[in-house]
């Protein structure tokens, strides 16, 4: 049930973010990743609000929480997974770590896309 209460939630969430970031790009005619970065914040803020609930008030059964936090917000974006783990690690006393986490993520990915497209360019490139 855990499985495809995911899969579920993953198709929403990335018809979501389909439909969310191709209005945020409409807003600068294209010019600034508007829809991304909207997308991004937006589930990094419903990430943490429902965990604080379904860990606080409003317990629900593991395996919804996993198909709402995993499936929803990771198909709307993992983004917000790495805001949580971030935001964790910082809330329990780990500000190194977390600031670890920001700088390695944010830099080996960026890296890690110049580095793919860098290689299907000179491989594929016309």
């Amino acid at each position: 049930m855990k499985y495809a209460l995911i899969m579920a939630g993953g198709a929403v969430g990335s018809l979501l973010r389909y439909i969310l970031q191709g209005w945020g790009q409409n807003l600068t005619n294209g010019t600034f990743p508007l829809g991304t970065l909207g997308v991004n914040v937006i589930g990094c803020f419903v990430i943490g609000f429902l965990n604080y609930l379904f860990t606080g008030p409003w317990p629900i059964r593991a395996e919804y929480r996993i198909g709402l936090l995993v499936g929803v917000l990771g198909g709307f974006t993992t983004f917000s997974s790495f805001g949580w783990e971030t935001f964790s690690m910082a809330n329990e006393g780990q500000g190194l770590r977390a600031m670890m986490n920001m700088l390695l993520s944010i830099t080996l990915g960026f890296m890690a896309v110049w580095l793919g497209y860098r290689l299907a360019e000179r491989w594929y490139g016309v």
